[in-house]
């Protein structure tokens, strides 16, 4: 997570981003925010994500979630898209339901914690929803080249059009909250978990009673 500086005073230059092609005319780019994720506002969607390291980002949009090249990539133009360590941009005309992936260059130094791959696909990891495309690949995200046809990507959402169907905040306060996160497959597949090959429905419902 980014650091917290409440020192911090951010200047955002006011100034379209440099692009490699002309965008759509219902696309047209400008220096957007500084809030993380992709936020759906007034006539378009808000893209940032927060990296310290990063030498360079991409915002790339695709059609489909299967695509082996994006419809349109964005260079974020560290000097007018960039406030602290948040790379930012707003996309005019871009709607609920656009997928969308970053690419960073950055150091690749794996002893100093850096693995930055400029040919990869990223999701976003503010992010608030995915698509998997039907050969998705895994594996194709560490080995060389470029794996925009089989990485998952992310998908722009509306959370204020969300269905909550009535639920609402626990409003409890953190003193006495308890959070439990577990992850379902590691926490089951040992044998002494008794849940054998069970669902993955079931398996929510076991460890729910284990609880």
């Amino acid at each position: 997570m980014p650091p917290s500086k409440p020192w911090l005073r951010v200047v955002v230059k006011r100034r379209e981003i440099s692009l490699r092609s002309s965008p759509p005319a219902h696309q047209s780019v400008g220096t957007g925010r500084h809030k993380t994720r992709a936020t759906v506002a007034d006539g378009g969607v808000n893209f940032c994500v927060y990296s310290r390291d990063a030498t360079a980002i991409e915002l790339l949009l695709f059609d489909a979630a299967g695509d082996p090249r994006p419809a349109r990539t964005i260079h974020i133009d560290p000097g007018a898209n960039r406030s602290y360590h948040y790379w930012h941009a707003f996309v005019r005309g871009i709607k609920p339901g656009q997928i969308y992936g970053y690419r960073a260059a950055g150091p690749f130094d794996p002893g100093s914690g850096f693995r930055f791959d400029a040919a990869k696909v990223l999701l976003d990891p503010y992010g608030r929803g995915v698509v998997v495309p039907k050969n998705y690949d895994r594996d194709a995200a560490s080995r060389p080249g470029d794996n925009a046809a089989t990485a998952m990507k992310s998908v722009v959402v509306d959370t204020s059009t969300y269905d909550w169907e009535g639920d609402t905040p626990l409003r409890l306060p953190s003193t006495r909250t308890i959070v439990y996160e577990a992850h379902v497959r590691g926490f089951t597949r040992h044998p002494s978990s008794g849940v054998g090959e069970r669902t993955l429905i079931t398996e929510f419902r076991y460890l729910f009673r284990k609880l």
